[in-house]
């Protein structure tokens, strides 16, 4: 009930400026004291994937907390693990404003913020002084004005960055909102980029003396024949994960709502199906052992159900935070625990 009329007082207020305003009151709940008592930590149900122990199998996905500025006030709110960025190697605006548009009829949203971030070294430096143990992990991108034939370049700066703080990296290669980003999923393309970021993982391990796995993070706008090659070379480079999924391009289920003509990804209640099916094609492609991360469309403890029957290890939650709040963390976690 408090979240609910939060909610509605949010929803008054621009979707971007209300994004701030939501994170920043977060963080004064977590610095008062007041987020375990407003919202306790559902009972842990811990989850082994990766080489890592995860709390619990609900975590929160990149580009809600886009600079690692608020990682203690989420692990608050119970998360298994929270995913921040996309960072990039140097800081960038982002493409212009309004960019950000809710589309509540449809419990959906569209962005189009186009990797808006204050640069890599300052996300290092916000999880350096985070106090909380929460499994982070670090989600990295190019910027746009690296030519996508030069975008292994951004990539590798990236990962050697992050590598000695992060508990994984995802390689955001499935934005929609950087020209040029998606089509590094396939062909030659795809292939060196994998093959240069194995090989800069083999360097860390050895330099510090642990190993970081690798995820991918891949859109929901693929056809069969795609997803088999993708999933091909994620066996073959031995990626440790996939996270499916992105956003998607497509308005399915928003037709006529006000803002669903406006560019840019579509999260939420509409991309559920999309995503899963995504997920089912992965999970029959993919090695048996490579775990599946799901994103898209989680607003219940029965979706997140649905994708792990689908063949999901672990489920990421945003949109669904954003339109049902806190209590979906829990809800979830009880939905599994009972399913066990």
């Amino acid at each position: 009930m408090i979240y609910k009329l939060m909610r509605a007082l949010m929803f008054k207020l621009d979707a971007e400026k209300a994004h701030h305003v939501g994170l920043k009151g977060l963080n004064a709940l977590e610095m008062t004291g007041l987020s375990s008592l407003l919202y306790p930590p559902a009972a842990a149900s811990p989850v082994k994937i990766m080489g890592l122990s995860f709390p619990n199998a609900v975590g929160l996905a990149a580009g809600l907390d886009k600079n690692g500025d608020y990682i203690e006030a989420l692990a608050a709110l119970g998360f298994g693990f929270i995913e921040i960025g996309t960072v990039t190697p140097r800081p960038q605006e982002g493409n212009p404003k309004p960019r950000l548009f809710r589309l509540p009829e449809a419990e959906a949203i569209i962005n189009r913020m186009g990797f808006n971030n204050f640069g890599v070294d300052h996300l290092v430096e916000q999880v350096k002084i985070a106090q909380s143990k929460a499994i982070i992990g670090i989600n990295i991108g190019k910027n746009i004005d690296t030519a996508v034939e030069n975008a292994v370049d951004d990539y590798l700066i990236g990962l050697r960055k992050v590598y000695a703080h992060a508990d994984y990296v995802t390689i955001n290669i499935s934005s929609p909102n950087t020209p040029g980003l998606r089509s590094l999923q396939f062909g030659e393309s795809l292939n060196q980029l994998l093959s240069a970021l194995k090989e800069e993982q083999v360097l860390l391990q050895q330099q510090y003396g642990r190993y970081v796995p690798m995820a991918v993070k891949v859109a929901p706008d693929l056809d069969t024949a795609e997803v088999e090659e993708l999933s091909q070379a994620f066996n073959n480079f031995e990626i440790d994960a996939v996270i499916a999924t992105n956003t998607t391009m497509s308005r399915a289920g928003t037709e006529g709502l006000a803002f669903s003509d406006e560019a840019g990804g579509l999260s939420g209640r509409p991309v559920f199906e999309k995503s899963t099916e995504i997920v089912k094609q992965f999970r029959q492609s993919l090695t048996k052992g490579l775990p599946i991360i799901a994103a898209g469309g989680i607003m219940s403890g029965d979706d997140a159900a649905k994708k792990l029957d689908a063949g999901a290890n672990l489920v990421q939650i945003y949109s669904g935070f954003i339109y049902q709040g806190p209590k979906l963390i829990g809800d979830i976690i009880n939905t599994l625990e009972n399913r066990i």
